[in-house]
Order: C-alpha cells, then sequence, then structure tokens
C-alpha cells in the first residue's frame, strides 16, 4: 500500500473547481478540496466490512505532516482491531465532560459520574417514597459518612474496600445501627447506578458480613405499679421550667414518642375536640390521640406562655426550635432515674404492659401507640380505627395514673366506663 505519496507543493498547490475534489496521499488518508476553497484531510478506512470516515483538520492548519501522523496512528488502530472513530469519539467526549466538570465545580456541584452525583440522581428519584424529615435524615447521613471517603470517586472505581473504609469508624464504635443503615443506602446507590448504565456492579454487597449483628436494645422503662407511683409523684414535685414541667407531666398521659411529643405543633392540638393530631414520620401517618381531662388542663395551663408561637414546648433558647430531645431524658436523671432504670420512650412500654395486663384491646392499644401499617389506604383507616375505645381508655389511664400518685390500693384500670 503505497502512502506519503505527494509533496506539500500539490495540496498547497490544489484550487477549488466547480464542484468538491479529492486529492489521495495514499494508505487511507485525503485532501479535499471544496468549491469555497477550503481544504480539509480526511482518513478513509473499512472496520469489520464497513467503510469508515472521519476528518483530521483543516489544512494548512494541520500540516501534511500531522496528517500523516494522525493516519499512521489510526492504520495502527484497526489493525489491532480498534475502530479509531471511537477512540476520537471518547476522547472528545471526555474533553467534554472535563469542561463540564470544572464549570460545575465551580458551581458547588458534583462531578459528573461521581457517587456524589450518581447519589444525587438516587435521592431524587426516591423523594416520593418518603416523609421530607427521613429524606432529609438519609441525605445528611450519606452526605456526613460517605461523602468524605467517596464523594468524588467515580462510581466505577468504588472497591469493596473502599465501602468497607466508610463504615469501619462506625463498626468500631459500635454504631452498628447507624452502619447497618448506611450501608443500605449504599448498596441503594449502586442498584440505582447498575440500572441506569454508571457502573455494572455493586461492591457494597460483600461488605455486609463485614458488620456485626446489631444487638436488640430494649428502652428501660417502670412496669410495677407501686414504682409508677413513686415515678408520678417524683415527676409532680419536679423543679424544672414551667415548660419542663408541663411536657414531662403530659409524657406518661399521652405516652406518645418522645420526638413527637417535644415536637407537638398548637396548630395539631384543638381543645374543643380534646384531640391532638400530630403527623408521625416514622410509620407515615397522621395520628389522633385523644386527651383526657387531665391532659387538657395541662395545655390549658401552659396556652397562655407558648400558645402565640409554633410549638407547644419551645426551647428555651428562644431560637424558634422545640425542647431538646434531651430535656426529659436530663429531667429523668436529675430524679434519680438512670437510662437503666427509666427512659422518656419508657412511658410507652409502661403504657402498653399496664393496659393490656388490664384487658384493654390489644388492637386498640396498638394503634394509640401509632403502631401503624405504611400503606396509605390502611394507614388512613387505622388513624380512626378504634377511636372511641382509645377515647374510653385515655381517659381511664389518666384517672388510674391519678389514683396511683395519690397513693390509693393498686386496682386495674377500671373497662366500667366503656
Amino acid at each position: 500500500m503505497a502512502i506519503n505519496i505527494n509533496k506539500d507543493a500539490v495540496y498547497r498547490a490544489a484550487k477549488p473547481q466547480n464542484k468538491d475534489y479529492k486529492i489521495s496521499d495514499g494508505g487511507g488518508l485525503s485532501l479535499l478540496v471544496k468549491t469555497d476553497g477550503t481544504k480539509r484531510w480526511l482518513f478513509y478506512y473499512r472496520f469489520n466490512g464497513k467503510q469508515n470516515t472521519f476528518g483530521l483538520g483543516i489544512y494548512p492548519n494541520t500540516t501534511l505532516e500531522n496528517a500523516r501522523r494522525q493516519s499512521e496512528e489510526a492504520r495502527k488502530q484497526v489493525a489491532d482491531g480498534i475502530n479509531p472513530a471511537e477512540i476520537r469519539s471518547a476522547v472528545k467526549k471526555a474533553k467534554q465532560i472535563s469542561k463540564l466538570n470544572e464549570e460545575r465545580i465551580e458551581e458547588g456541584l458534583p462531578i459528573l459520574g461521581s457517587f456524589a452525583d450518581v447519589t444525587r440522581k438516587w435521592l431524587d428519584s426516591i423523594s416520593h417514597l418518603t416523609s421530607a424529615t427521613t429524606h432529609k435524615k438519609k441525605t445528611s447521613r450519606i452526605e456526613r459518612l460517605a461523602f468524605p471517603l467517596l464523594g468524588d470517586k467515580s462510581i466505577k472505581e468504588i472497591k469493596s474496600a473502599d465501602v468497607l473504609a466508610v463504615l469501619k469508624p462506625m463498626i468500631d464504635k459500635q454504631q452498628l445501627e447507624t452502619a447497618h443503615r448506611l450501608h443500605a443506602e449504599i448498596s441503594s446507590i449502586f442498584a440505582y447506578a447498575i440500572v441506569h448504565n454508571f457502573t455494572e456492579y455493586d461492591p457494597a454487597q460483600p461488605v455486609a458480613k463485614q458488620i456485626p449483628a446489631q444487638k436488640v436494645k430494649h428502652r428501660a422503662a417502670i412496669i410495677d405499679p407501686k414504682q409508677v407511683a413513686q415515678l408520678l409523684r417524683d415527676i409532680s414535685n419536679y423543679q424544672g421550667t414551667f415548660v419542663v414541667q408541663s411536657a414531662f407531666r403530659l409524657s406518661p398521659l399521652l405516652f406518645q414518642r418522645p420526638g413527637e411529643i417535644r415536637q407537638m405543633l398548637w396548630s395539631d392540638v384543638d381543645l374543643v375536640s380534646r384531640e391532638w393530631r400530630p403527623y408521625i414520620s416514622k410509620t407515615d401517618f397522621h395520628h389522633i390521640v385523644p386527651l383526657s381531662t387531665q391532659a387538657i388542663a395541662i395545655l390549658e395551663a401552659i396556652q397562655p406562655f407558648t400558645g402565640g408561637g409554633q410549638y407547644v414546648f419551645p426551647s428555651s433558647r428562644g431560637d424558634g426550635r422545640p425542647m431538646s430531645d434531651n430535656t426529659i431524658r436530663t429531667a429523668l436523671k436529675s430524679l434519680g432515674y438512670d437510662s437503666d432504670v427509666m427512659t422518656a420512650h419508657g412511658f410507652r412500654t409502661t403504657a402498653s404492659t399496664l393496659l393490656n395486663e388490664h384487658g384493654w384491646s390489644p388492637d386498640a392499644i396498638e394503634r394509640q401507640l401509632a403502631h401503624a401499617p405504611r400503606d396509605q389506604v390502611r394507614a388512613a383507616y387505622n388513624r380512626a380505627q378504634y377511636l372511641d375505645e382509645r377515647r374510653r381508655m385515655m381517659q381511664a389511664w389518666a384517672d388510674y395514673l391519678d389514683s396511683l400518685k395519690a397513693g390509693a390500693q393498686v386496682i386495674p384500670i377500671s373497662r366500667t366506663v366503656q
């Protein structure tokens, strides 16, 4: 195959004609002379039985020597079974991505194809499946714990050892719940990446066995009626601020999750209907909590102090946030109840245990504890289910706690009000 047929003077002297024409330099390299006088280097080759062409540049900006060098590289690629057009396309795409990534970095955006980039796409894809609060927690956890090591890495280059390196500090500190949650989220990100052709495998999968099984941790709670009676008397004598006193006294009456009580909104409380209707993010549904006479009295007493704000129990700092999640825990500890004896969450166990022991409907108790299914249709149905019985139960429970606190003989929680 003849190559380098002509001298540069031949191409320099070529003049435009009535139609485009080519001057061959051999080996697939030709100069295309256009009718407007433009001269373009072209390389012609066959690959897998098909004719292919791509440009090498405009003459004389791209010199004869440069064009011959490019065509020689292309011929070697074809001989090695590589399509030079695909190589050129990949290089061009890489340059475009590099330029785009420089712009993204300047704008504070993640690099395309990086773990952070794919994570953002995955988070967007599941945003409608979780509550805003849950989605925010998930996003924060990944950003804080996974991004420092994985964020800028190409998702195709991440290995199992990289994933383990993210989880190892949590494993060493026995923060196993966080480790399991984060591992599941990383694996979900890779599942999304596989489906959307960002990568071909999930390096998080082999890491699962490296995370020790989490031991079930039961929150301490007092369930003996005599001890409950003493606890109630101690709560009654608690000398904290009026806001904390009120939240403390309300906790055993309502036995909802501590986070829900401390974040109670006045907009969710209806003193006339004697109901509190919070949104339960953990089970993703709107709950109905019937308010006993005793609960109403506590809320009516605090309303003049906090009713003008958003939260029933605002932070003492006056920063527009609710009471701290450590407040009730600290109050219990100040009364001599360490976390291995009684916890803020333990009021739920206390109520559940005693109400079940005294014959109240397990289904009504479960509904009152807001143990509702995630299915939206069932959740809407269960929200009001057993409501009449729950109203009676909540008043009977409040009366029972009063009798215990007053030192009355321990008797069953009466169901005769039904």
